[in-house]
């Protein structure tokens, strides 16, 4: 029991350090220690539980709206299960496995313009997702490298930059705006949600090649996710204000780079309304742990399902 506790102790340490690393970048982090008691201990507890039946790797899909914390809490959850559990946890995001610009090019002259954009169901490379995932899981693991994304650049980075995964992992955490999204049925994509679906996909292709993604290849990787925490934030409406945080925040730390202004961001953040939308309807039904996310950004409650 001394043990844990020290576990424990230790383990808090490092995250309020983290957490004050962050502050630099962001408005200070209220109630750190009730935050990382109430909160972040009991999910790394269920993740913990989780892998101890078979311990075999186990996926957590992390995911929720633009901005709403989730690189952060991936980190912070990675903390905890290294310091108390011991286990070796890798993090990747759904982002980082976008089709490179030529590819989005390609797609988009094929079937519709807006796939030119990144973002949605279609946009990424769900073969090399897949392939990274298998060997991940694989018995016999070798290393591995993960591809890397600079949204600043808005294409991936060559090779040598990738993450480079060296030993097997006991818990990988998938993190993505659009991890875990269901498809939509038909006669809810017909209605335009925004002046993009009006006036830029008035033949409907790119939402039913979207939705289409989200049946076949998407849900297959989904699948193999073992449990889902959403990150639920109030309305769609804050997303747009977090998400410009996130590209005041990418200017900081990416100095000469190319950074999206207010204006381009509102008319970005477009693309990923039909789907955050839809998952802000029906995903806490899904998900194995839902937190919701007050006006604030702050953590408010959290439900086990």
């Amino acid at each position: 029991m001394r043990s844990l506790n020290l576990k424990i102790i230790k383990a808090e340490k490092k995250y309020v350090k983290f957490i004050k690393a962050q502050e630099v970048l962001a408005e200070p982090f209220r109630d750190k220690s009730s935050q990382f008691k109430n909160f972040y201990l009991p999910i790394s507890d269920l993740i913990f539980k989780n892998y101890i039946k078979d311990k075999k790797t186990k996926i957590i899909g992390l995911t929720g709206g633009q901005g709403s914390g989730k690189s952060t809490i991936s980190i912070i959850l990675k903390i905890i299960l290294k310091e108390i559990y011991k286990l070796e946890t890798v993090i990747f995001s759904i982002d980082d496995f976008y089709k490179t610009i030529k590819q989005r090019r390609s797609i988009s002259k094929k079937v519709s313009h807006l796939f030119l954009t990144r973002g949605v169901p279609g946009t990424h490379d769900t073969k090399l997702l897949m392939d990274c995932f298998k060997k991940l899981k694989n018995k016999k693991f070798k290393k591995l490298l993960i591809p890397k994304f600079d949204k600043s650049i808005d294409d991936r980075l060559p090779k040598k930059k990738w993450q480079k995964i060296k030993k097997k992992p006991n818990i990988i955490i998938f993190e993505g705006w659009c991890v875990g999204a269901t498809p939509q049925k038909n006669k809810e994509l017909s209605i335009p949600i925004n002046i993009l679906e009006t006036e830029k996909d008035k033949n409907n292709i790119w939402r039913k090649k979207v939705n289409y993604e989200l049946k076949t290849s998407y849900k297959k990787i989904f699948n193999l996710v073992d449990e889902f925490i959403y990150l639920k934030v109030p309305s769609f409406k804050h997303v747009l204000k977090w998400r410009l945080l996130q590209e005041k925040k990418l200017k900081m730390r990416s100095k000469g780079k190319k950074i999206m202004t207010d204006e381009q961001i509102k008319n970005f953040i477009m693309y990923y309304e039909r789907i955050t939308k839809h998952m802000l309807k029906n995903f806490s039904s899904i998900a194995k742990v839902v937190i919701k996310i007050d006006d604030k950004h702050r953590l408010k409650s959290i439900k086990l399902n």
